[in-house]
C-alpha cells in the first residue's frame, strides 16, 4: 500500500524561510531537536548548531531570527501533529465516551516515533515539550506573541478536546481548565517518572498516567 503523504502546516509568522522547503532547513530542525534535548535550551546556540550541521550562523538566521523562534516553531509543530493524531483517532467514533477516552489517551500516552515525518523524532521532541515548552510563553512577550497566533495549535487541541468533554456532559462548566490540566499534568507526571519517581505512581510497562487521567476525567465530569 502506498504511504500517505502528510504535511504539517506551520504559520509563516514563526520563520523567515520555511525550513520544510529545503534539506538545510530540515537539518536545522532535526539537529535543533537533538541539541536542545542534549544541551538544554539555555545552552543551545546558533553557533553550536552551525558547527554541528557544518554551516555558518548566517544561514540559520535565514530561517529563524532567534532560538526562541525555533522553540516556538517546534512547539507549534508538536501540537499541530497532536491535533492531526487526535482528528484521525476520533473522526469516525460514534460513542462520545469512547471518543473522550481516545482523546485522553492521545494527550497522556508515551510517544512513539511517527514514520510519516522522517526528519523529526517525535519521541525526542516530546521530551523537549515536557522540559522546555513553558519557556515559549513564560516571557514578557507572551501577550504580543499570542496576538500573532503563535500558540494557536496548542489552543486548537485544547478546544477540540473541550468540545468532546461537553459532548459527554453539556453542563460541565470547566472544559478548557480540565483539558489544559490534563495536558500539563501528564507532562509533569512523565517528567517525574523519569527523574523524580517518588513524586508519582508510575510502574514500568503499565499505562498508569493514561489510566489516572482517564479515571480522573470521568469522575470529574
Amino acid at each position: 500500500m502506498e504511504q500517505l503523504s502528510i504535511h504539517i502546516n506551520i504559520s509563516s509568522e514563526l520563520y523567515t524561510k520555511d525550513p520544510n522547503s529545503t534539506d538545510l532547513g530540515k537539518r536545522i530542525i532535526s539537529t535543533s531537536i537533538a541539541m536542545i534535548d542534549e544541551l538544554g535550551f539555555e545552552s543551545f546556540t546558533f553557533k553550536k548548531l552551525g558547527q554541528r550541521i557544518g554551516s555558518n550562523e548566517s544561514s540559520i538566521y535565514r530561517y529563524f531570527e532567534s532560538k526562541h523562534m525555533i522553540l516556538l516553531y517546534l512547539n507549534a509543530w508538536y501540537w499541530s501533529w497532536v491535533e492531526y493524531k487526535l482528528v484521525f483517532a476520533t473522526a469516525n467514533v460514534k460513542s462520545v465516551k469512547t471518543k473522550l477516552e481516545e482523546a485522553i489517551h492521545i494527550l497522556t500516552k508515551r510517544i512513539i516515533v511517527d514514520n510519516s515525518f522522517s526528519y523529526i523524532n517525535e519521541v525526542v521532541l516530546h521530551r523537549i515539550i515536557i522540559a522546555e515548552s513553558s519557556k515559549t510563553y513564560h516571557t514578557k512577550e507572551v501577550d504580543a506573541e499570542n496576538e500573532k497566533g503563535y500558540f494557536k495549535p496548542y489552543k486548537r487541541v485544547v478546544q477540540r478536546v473541550s468540545e468532546i468533554v461537553l459532548e459527554n456532559n453539556p453542563t460541565y462548566k470547566f472544559p478548557h481548565m480540565l483539558v489544559s490540566t490534563i495536558i500539563e499534568g501528564a507532562h509533569k507526571q512523565r517528567y517525574f517518572s523519569d527523574h523524580l519517581p517518588s513524586l508519582t505512581d508510575t510502574e514500568k510497562g503499565k499505562n498508569n498516567i493514561v489510566q489516572f487521567y482517564t479515571d480522573l476525567v470521568f469522575k470529574v465530569i
